[in-house]
């Protein structure tokens, strides 16, 4: 039950990135990279107070590179696609590339991944693929979540073996500030003070402790079940949008959604009833 309500937790932040870039950047308050840097500082310092305040501020930049990379990719796709796609589309695009990923990730590993578990990763994806079925017009949105996927799905990978997770994630946003500020300084861009309140929420709050919650499950999950659980995200933040920002989705998201859920539950919720 514990381990429920923590991924639960970890879930519901990863749903409110999505609205709160979507409110700040699909709303044109702020540049996407502005919104990413703003996110990552944000994130960093918040992550290196409560490391202060513990007293463990120790230098931990060895083995990051995967963490750090992966964290990259993510926060700066993410936020380009959310110019255009809705918070919900965004999700599902999202966390499918993940749970892709990360399948490969456990394959690699050697980790067991049963017939059910399979089965319920297979009709996820068949859900996402409805959601994805050719409408015409430009797909570079939908590309540029799915290379935001691929980089998230990397920094969970990446949290596998970690003992220390605040530790783990604080070094990660601490180690890769320097990159996106000379990202920043390469490509400026617009803001104004409500875009950078939502991305300092989002970076601080949703970002920086949500990932370093994340962190903390990852190892319990096992990276097959991680990626299956992070699914339920897209419905929690269809329902964001829909109360937040008036983005309601069509019949063919809930459809997608609902095959999408069905796979999550047949595939991850036996890790919660032996707990």
């Amino acid at each position: 039950m514990r381990l429920m309500l923590l991924t639960g937790l970890a879930m519901l932040a990863f749903a409110a990135n999505s609205v709160l870039n979507r409110m700040a950047v699909g709303a044109g308050r702020i540049d996407p990279v502005v919104f990413a840097v703003v996110r990552l500082a944000s994130g960093a310092v918040v992550l290196a107070v409560l490391l202060a305040w513990r007293g463990r501020l120790w230098p931990g930049w060895r083995g990051r590179r995967n963490g750090v990379m992966g964290l990259l990719v993510y926060l700066f796709a993410f936020s380009a696609a959310y110019l255009a796609l809705d918070a919900g589309t965004g999700a599902l695009i999202l966390f499918g590339v993940v749970q892709m990923t990360m399948f490969v990730g456990a394959v690699m590993a050697g980790e067991r991944l049963p017939l059910r578990r399979v089965g319920g990763a297979g009709l996820a994806l068949i859900g996402l693929a409805v959601l994805l079925a050719p409408k015409g017009g430009a797909v570079v949105p939908e590309v540029t979540m799915a290379v935001a996927g691929v980089g998230w799905g990397v920094y969970s990978l990446a949290g596998r073996g970690q003992s220390d997770a605040l530790a783990a994630t604080a070094w990660n946003f601490l180690l890769a500030l320097p990159v996106g500020l000379v990202v920043l300084m390469v490509l400026p861009g617009a803001w104004t003070w409500a875009g950078v309140a939502l991305a300092m929420v989002s970076g601080g709050v949703t970002s920086g402790l949500g990932y370093a919650l994340w962190y903390r499950v990852v190892p319990q999950l096992g990276a097959g079940r991680a990626a299956v659980a992070q699914l339920s995200v897209p419905l929690i933040a269809a329902l964001g949008g829909a109360a937040l920002i008036a983005e309601e989705p069509g019949p063919g998201f809930w459809l997608a959604a609902a095959m999408v859920l069905g796979g999550v539950g047949l595939a991850s919720a036996p890790v919660f009833w032996r707990r």
